[in-house]
């Protein structure tokens, strides 16, 4: 039977998972519930896929994307039995070497896309993330500003015409700013970078609760603009990181694509279901305390 150390359990990473994952590997509760997490990840992807798909097909239908993009090819890299290191390592050795370059990183949810960007970016100098929820939050924020201005009681749907969208992306410029990149929001009274303004009023109730209605019809926009914000870093030397769906991220030029797989499926159900018992473990256990038999006990929690 495999032990845990605190330490590992309190990493919170990679280890962490395979350790948990080792040590309740012949429990029939863990497998189940395994089972169970795969199945949902299957779906929760599958409908994001064709949420995202709707989304990509409205932004060629106004113009915004081309509609006749060849799908681009992605290297497979079967991620079982390898640690983020090494798979991260793996890709680091394909890349263009003291070159900027934009990375993109595919797979079902479980594969470790997150997990592989972050070792890359720490071992990798001028590394970079990128992220389009400050995009979407942004754009929320320029049409609940709009709404009000109008004098709408709360936020109206009917604003996100074509008009208005492509009037307020041009109020986003990305760009260097006191040498460090950021996002501008410049319109409708607001002016400022997205890193004032990240954890205020980006994260007012009134941008949170109607991302989703914006983000819905504003796929386009934002892919065209993290596409060219994206170019820009490379070619200035970046070496910029993008993780996430194919029906968005085959919009992003780029030569280097990799798609994560995993060809024992059920260890992405048995990733997330490890994720989960030790996050409760980990939240309560201290020093003394008999660490493997709390994972077991936070696997009959979950599960109960």
């Amino acid at each position: 039977m495999a032990t845990i150390t605190m330490e590992v359990l309190k990493g919170m990473d990679d280890k962490t998972t395979n350790a948990v994952i080792e040590a309740l590997q012949d429990d029939p509760v863990f497998l189940k519930l395994s089972e169970d997490e795969l199945n949902g990840i299957l779906k929760r992807d599958q409908e994001d896929a064709e949420k995202l798909a709707a989304g990509v097909a409205q932004a060629i239908a106004k113009g915004v994307l081309p509609g006749d993009l060849e799908p681009p090819s992605y290297e497979q890299i079967d991620v079982l039995g390898k640690t983020a290191d090494e798979v991260a390592g793996e890709i680091i050795a394909k890349l263009p070497e003291g070159q900027g370059c934009v990375v993109i990183l595919v797979g079902l949810s479980g594969t470790g896309k997150g997990t592989t960007a972050d070792k890359i970016k720490a071992k990798c100098a001028n590394s970079t993330t990128w992220s389009n929820g400050n995009c979407f939050r942004s754009l929320t924020l320029l049409a609940a500003t709009h709404c009000e201005q109008e004098g709408k009681e709360g936020f109206d749907p009917a604003c996100l015409t074509p008009e208005n969208l492509a009037k307020w992306g041009a109020m986003l410029e990305f760009g260097k700013f006191d040498g460090k990149y950021d996002i501008r929001v410049n319109g409708l009274g607001v002016d400022s970078r997205v890193s004032e303004i990240a954890n205020t009023l980006l994260k007012e109730p009134r941008v949170g609760k109607n991302i989703p209605t914006v983000a819905e019809v504003t796929q386009g926009e934002v892919v065209k603009f993290a596409s060219d914000a994206c170019q820009k870093m490379g070619e200035d030397g970046a070496l910029v990181l993008l993780e996430g769906r194919e029906q968005t991220l085959n919009f992003i030029a780029s030569p280097y694509r990799f798609c994560l797989t995993m060809s024992d499926t059920l260890l992405i159900g048995k990733r997330r279901a490890a994720q989960r018992i030790a996050a409760l473990s980990a939240s309560r256990v201290k020093e003394g305390d008999d660490i493997l038999a709390d994972v077991k006990k936070s696997l009959k929690e979950i599960t109960a």
